[in-house]
């Protein structure tokens, strides 16, 4: 059996997907048990495509998961923590637009007594 297709494990349902799930993770045990005995060649080359298709299924499962859960927060106030956008780390810890426009009494002060000059250019 070549490897699974993630476009066609998305068509499933969870129940499906967790059938295929256990018949992977029983074909892979076999593989293991053979290639612990000795077994043929061929036979151990794919416990690699097991080992992958295992994985793609798992992907699709939480894809569907985190999807619902997406759905089911769209219209609530807040998102969980593993929900959110990511970012950067700096973009993270940047000041928001607000904090970055306050301002000190003491510059407000300034700003009063000192507001910035205006120059004519002559053109």
């Amino acid at each position: 059996m070549p490897g699974v297709k993630a476009y066609t494990l998305r068509e499933k349902s969870k129940a499906d997907l967790e059938k295929q799930l256990d018949e992977l993770k029983l074909e892979l045990s076999t593989l293991k048990a053979q290639k612990a005995r000795g077994g043929s060649a061929s036979g151990l080359i794919r416990i690699n495509t097991v080992r992958k298709s295992i994985a793609r299924v798992l992907t699709v499962i939480n894809q569907q998961q985190r999807g619902q859960l997406r759905l089911f927060y769209a219209e609530k106030k807040y998102l969980p923590v593993d929900l959110r956008v990511k970012k950067t780390r700096a973009l993270r810890r940047a000041l928001t637009p607000k904090q970055k426009s306050l301002v000190t009494e003491k510059q407000k002060k300034k700003n009063v007594a000192f507001p910035q000059r205006k120059f004519a250019l002559k053109a």
